[in-house]
Formats: structure tokens, sequence, C-alpha cells
């Protein structure tokens, strides 16, 4: 089998088609939902932060990387750009001078509760492709991919 013969029948295996679908269908995905974010004067990862910080409450610097799947070097960056929008503050752990928390303040709670609704809506607009059925079905389908990839990390 030659090399064109060869790459015609992997172009069919189903783990390279399904990679490719779900690399496409998600950058389908982000690039709408990206637009929808800065149409509110942030990036995602500002409104992941922020997002976060509103539901889950403070959080320490330290932890918010690995919450929203973020380098550490980054999350100063970021950190320090919704401070300067005036959306979270810092706070020292009274406790331990070695920890700093980030805090969503008053501004950044109404900036989130004017996204939201709007956000959502964007939400089921980009999903509504499939019935409710396929996006519990796709949700479990991702899940277990997802948790087979990581024990490949091993």
């Amino acid at each position: 089998m030659d090399e064109q013969e060869l790459y015609q029948v992997k172009k069919q295996d189903p783990s390279l088609k399904l990679f490719v679908v779900l690399s496409k269908a998600h950058r389908s995905i982000a690039d709408l939902v990206k637009d929808d974010i800065q149409g509110h004067g942030l990036n995602p990862t500002e409104f992941g932060v922020l997002e976060l910080l509103y539901h889950e409450g403070d959080q320490p610097l330290q932890k918010i990387g690995e919450k929203i799947l973020l380098a550490s070097g980054s999350i100063t960056y970021v950190v320090d750009k919704l401070e300067k929008k005036g959306l979270i503050d810092r706070v020292p752990c009274p406790n331990d001078r070695r920890i700093t928390y980030a805090a969503i303040n008053e501004e950044g709670r109404a900036l989130l509760k004017g996204i939201f609704p709007d956000h959502w809506k964007q939400i089921e607009k980009i999903t509504s492709g499939l019935t409710e059925d396929e996006k519990k079905q796709a949700i479990d389908l991702l899940k277990k991919l997802g948790t087979h990839a990581d024990l490949q990390k091993g």
C-alpha cells in the first residue's frame, strides 16, 4: 500500500474523524462564545475568572489557574487586568501573608448580572442544533472520553 492509499484508509478511521470533528466543533463554538463575551468588554479568560469568583466566592490566586485551566503566570496578568477594570479586588489572607485572594466586587457582580441573561440565550442558540436528549448523550459521551483521556496522562 503506497502513502496515498494509506492516507485514504487512515482518513476513514473513526478515531481520527472523531478528533477532527470534535476539534472543529470546539473551535466553532468557542469562536461564537468569544464574540459574545467580547461584546461585553471581556475576553473569555477574564470572563472565566469573574464567573468562578461570582459562583464560588473568593479564591486564592494560586487555585484559580487549576479551576479554569490557565497557566499560573497568566493568572497574575488576568487578575491585574480585572483589577484595573475595577471588577475584582485582591484581598490578603489574614492567616497567611503568602496567600492573596481574588474577590469579585460589586461592579464585577453587576457586570455579570447584566451579561448572564443574554449569554445563556446565546449558549442555548449555539447548542440548539441538538435536541435535549442529544445534548444529554453528548455530555455523557464527552465526559467518558475526557475521563479516559485524563487516565492516559498517567
